[in-house]
């Protein structure tokens, strides 16, 4: 039982910590700061965590990255798109 409120805590707690810069760069729409090839890593990253997850039937782990991975996917979207715009 302990092992799961752990889980559960550091799920929490690792999500938590990125929706200050989701939520700046979805506000700002501002990613010059932001490298593509690390959003694109990491983005790939929580989707296999996900998927992880999900074969594991581990709630934890499919709540958290879940919600990290639609708001990486968000973030590494609008990177590309400015990235775009800027070589027109």
């Amino acid at each position: 039982m302990r092992a799961e409120w752990i889980g559960w805590l550091a799920a929490m707690l690792t999500t938590l910590s990125f929706v200050p810069q989701a939520a700046l760069t979805l506000r700002s729409r501002d990613t010059r700061s932001l490298s593509a090839g690390m959003y694109s890593l990491f983005t790939a990253g929580v989707l296999c965590w996900l998927l992880y997850g999900l074969v594991r039937r581990d709630a934890a782990l499919v709540a958290a990255n879940g919600i990290t991975f639609a708001l990486a996917a968000t973030i590494l979207v609008i990177k590309l798109q400015n990235l775009l715009r800027s070589r027109r």
